[in-house]
């Protein structure tokens, strides 16, 4: 299926034509800075606010009621497509994700199932319900996590500072390695697609661990994959945003792997990272998420600095160079929203 045409400004900014105002959205717009949030999270787990259709849409709605953003991004988690794989994921408080049977062996990866993705439709009724909710005020964009993220949780068992036992596994056999990320691709691929049909707009590809390679082990290892995936996802007609965190380094790759939207985090500057990539694609960011800790005063300069660097070329999303931090005073947040549109060329 493809999507039909829906007028927003995200939308046109995705694909690089011009808007009234830039368009801006929030990485972890939902979260733990919000109050609402908060009151839902001291009764339910993280598990529990995803699975369940309407509190994942209650998150969901939160921060575009509060904010006036220009779209919502579905509250969910990117590690949610282990678990129909025949993974056990849990949420360790102060340790984030912990997954207790990690595929580390050939046998682990015979046993990861592609064929359970139907279990992830608890996803698709909250996309349901927002969509329905919102009535067309903004879009709401779904999202996966990107090839070799998943598969260094899997490995890792969780988060790493290293990322030894992913790299072991690459370099050691590659042949297992390439037949584990094959197989996260026919996961994720469904996945994304049953978001879109379920009412996204677009789809966020988010490769949060991508900053732990070095170029030529990202075009080597990951780079097929991503692009897979994100040609999977282009089949819908829903523009696709591709973010790699701490990637600096190898933008051109990661631009190279696919996306009509290029995410960038705040370690390069945006005009210099949408110039690497000649303009051919839109780009997303990439104002620093401490920043928003500063005087109002300093931080309406520094959001006006950023959008003075990406000019008047049409195709610019306003968003951090990463997710809101928990601690992220909710008043500085609007008021970012607020220098945004009140910002001219």
């Amino acid at each position: 299926m493809r999507v039909a045409p829906m007028n927003s400004r995200f939308l046109e900014a995705c694909r690089r034509r011009p808007t009234d105002v830039r368009p801006v959205w929030f990485m972890r717009q939902a979260g733990r800075y919000m109050k609402q949030y908060r009151e839902i999270r001291s009764k339910h787990t993280i598990l529990e606010i995803c699975k369940r259709a309407d509190l994942a849409a209650a998150v969901t709605l939160q921060p575009v009621e509060v904010l006036d953003v220009d779209a919502a991004i579905i509250f969910a988690d990117l590690l949610l497509p282990v678990e129909p794989m025949g993974l056990k994921l849990k949420f360790v408080s102060g340790e984030g994700p912990s997954i207790d049977n990690p595929v580390r062996t050939s046998n682990d990866v015979d046993s990861l199932s592609i064929s359970n993705t139907d279990d992830l439709g608890y996803v698709g009724e909250a996309i349901q319900i927002v969509v329905k909710a919102l009535s067309g005020k903004v879009p709401v964009i779904g999202f996966v996590g990107a090839p070799f993220t998943l598969a260094s949780y899997m490995i890792e068992g969780g988060s790493s500072r290293t990322f030894l036992r992913t790299k072991q596994m690459m370099y050691r056999d590659e042949t297992l390695w390439r037949r584990l990320m094959g197989k996260l691709v026919d996961v994720l691929g469904p996945f994304a697609i049953l978001q879109v049909a379920q009412g996204a707009r677009a789809i966020q590809v988010f490769d949060s661990w991508a900053g732990a390679l070095s170029p030529d082990d990202y075009v080597r290892y990951v780079a097929p994959y991503s692009r897979a995936l994100i040609e999977r996802i282009r089949t819908t007609g829903a523009p696709v945003i591709h973010f790699g965190t701490g990637a600096a380094g190898f933008f051109k790759e990661l631009h190279a792997a696919g996306g009509d939207v290029m995410g960038v985090d705040w370690r390069v500057n945006i005009d210099q990272a949408w110039l690497d990539i000649s303009y051919r694609s839109a780009v997303q960011g990439n104002l620093d998420p401490a920043v928003l800790f500063a005087p109002l005063p300093e931080l309406r300069m520094r959001v006006h600095e950023l959008l003075k660097r990406t000019g008047a070329r049409p195709g610019h999303i306003f968003n951090l160079g990463h997710g809101i931090l928990p601690e992220t005073p909710v008043e500085h947040v609007k008021a970012v929203v607020q220098f945004v549109r009140e910002f001219r060329p």
